[in-house]
């Protein structure tokens, strides 16, 4: 997970992600990755929340990276 997080990070991509939360809650967040910390976490910009979090790796469920419009490249 740690690879597909700093992929997302270098190629500045905002993702989605599913997170579980200490209290076992499972959320859906589209995030986009600032820094990734010495071991077991990241900073992210959570577009759920509109403010900057911070995420434990090992909670990460799942990423997907979110792939823009045809007519917004062009």
């Amino acid at each position: 997970m740690k690879e597909q997080l700093i992929k997302a990070m270098h190629r500045h991509q905002i993702v989605h992600m599913m997170y579980i939360a200490k209290s076992g809650a499972i959320t859906k967040r589209r995030v986009k990755i600032i820094h990734i910390k010495g071991g077991d976490s990241f900073t992210a910009f959570c577009f759920t929340r509109l403010a900057k979090r911070t995420f434990h790796i090992n909670n990460v469920l799942a990423l997907l990276p979110i792939l823009q419009r045809e007519s917004e490249v062009i």
